[in-house]
């Protein structure tokens, strides 16, 4: 029976995509427990790269080391997996956002699920929990110009960056929620959102 579990499941790995994000939960027809063990003799055989307790991925082994997936690919997967709320946060979401070109080495996000810590070779992404206020937004927008205007600072906000706010605000298929989310913004947020939307809140 255990060798039957044992191909089946490393069949799916193998067959598993690159950047495919595995967890012990992953094959919940099987015994957790063994299947946790067999993750961890897959990492050895080179097939799958561990992240964090009982999360693996599907990295790219190049001659240059290990190509890990997107950190905002891993996060999602995540995410979905815990059925959680989860944004970037800092330095993250203004990269993400395009207000700073720099990619952080160490990623930060705010989760409503599990808190905790992904090592990406020399690279560590970090989710750490969130208010129930965070996640109080109805769009996806507004939480991430909140965290990554915060890392600027109010009173460091470049004319670039207010431009650069002024387009995801004409971009954006959220239009409807904006108004709701503005509410629960900083005021000096609020004040750089509302003199750069073109259809004034």
């Amino acid at each position: 029976m255990q060798s039957t579990v044992l191909h089946q499941v490393k069949r799916e790995v193998t067959r598993a995509k690159y950047g495919a994000v595995l967890f012990t939960s992953s094959f919940p027809q099987f015994d957790a427990e063994y299947v946790a063990k067999l993750l961890a003799q897959f990492e050895k055989e080179g097939l799958i790269t561990r992240i964090a307790k009982g999360i693996y991925v599907k990295a790219k082994r190049t001659r240059f080391g290990i190509v890990y997936p997107s950190t905002f690919e891993l996060v999602k997967e995540i995410a979905k997996r815990d059925k959680a709320i989860v944004f970037p946060t800092g330095e993250t979401a203004a990269n993400k956002l395009g207000f700073s070109t720099q990619v952080p080495m160490n990623a930060c996000f705010i989760t409503s699920g599990t808190p905790r810590k992904l090592k990406l070779g020399n690279r560590t992404v970090t989710l750490k929990h969130g208010v129930p206020k965070n996640f109080a937004y109805k769009g996806k927008l507004m939480p991430e110009l909140v965290q990554a205007l915060r890392s600027i600072g109010e009173d460091n906000v470049p004319d670039v960056v207010e431009k650069r706010v002024a387009q995801l605000l004409s971009e954006t298929p959220e239009a409807e929620t904006i108004e709701h989310d503005l509410l629960l913004a900083p005021v000096w947020v609020r004040q750089i959102i509302k003199r750069n939307i073109k259809n004034k809140v």
